[in-house]
């Protein structure tokens, strides 16, 4: 499994990290785009997702205000980060409720499974806004109720249609 080592890094405008070349540069020549990644910041640690992203000229990763919440960390602080090769099916960790859903329902996995795999993330990633088990069953059912009845606007799919 590739990873680096823990190394230095500071915000780049509102939520943007710069990933230096030598960091960055085994995982795109493995073609891993998506990578995981833990930040440190004096006692807190957490892990995360991400994509590299070439701009101009420069390796970067997306880093947002709730990520530096969660972090504790403030736009002129520095932390590290340290990055690992992503192994996940989804490139984010699959939220247990979600994935118990989809278990559960043949037809919705399938149409899930349909989708991009970015479509599949974001929805990976609205359950996982919530903290609350319950909440998250709640919601990844009105997802796949959803999905199997052909709902694809993202703004329409997280709704309920059921009285």
């Amino acid at each position: 499994m590739i990873s680096s080592e823990r190394f230095e890094v500071c915000l780049e405008g509102s939520h943007g990290v710069v990933i230096p070349d030598t960091i960055a540069q085994p995982f795109v020549d493995n073609h891993h785009k998506r990578v995981m990644l833990i930040s440190y910041f004096e006692y807190n640690a957490f892990k995360f997702h991400g994509a590299l992203h070439k701009v101009k000229g420069r390796f970067m990763i997306s880093f947002g205000k709730r990520y530096q919440k969660e972090l504790g960390i403030y736009p002129t602080d520095y932390f590290e980060l340290q990055l690992f090769e992503d192994t996940s099916k989804y490139g984010v960790e699959m939220p247990e409720e979600f994935q118990a859903v989809l278990d559960s329902d043949p037809e919705a996995a399938e149409v899930f499974d349909s989708f991009s795999d970015g479509k599949k993330r974001s929805l990976i990633y609205y359950v996982l806004r919530f903290k609350n088990s319950q909440t998250r069953i709640d919601k990844a059912l009105i997802i796949s109720e959803n999905i199997k009845i052909g709902i694809t606007d993202p703004k329409e799919i997280v709704k309920s249609h059921f009285g």
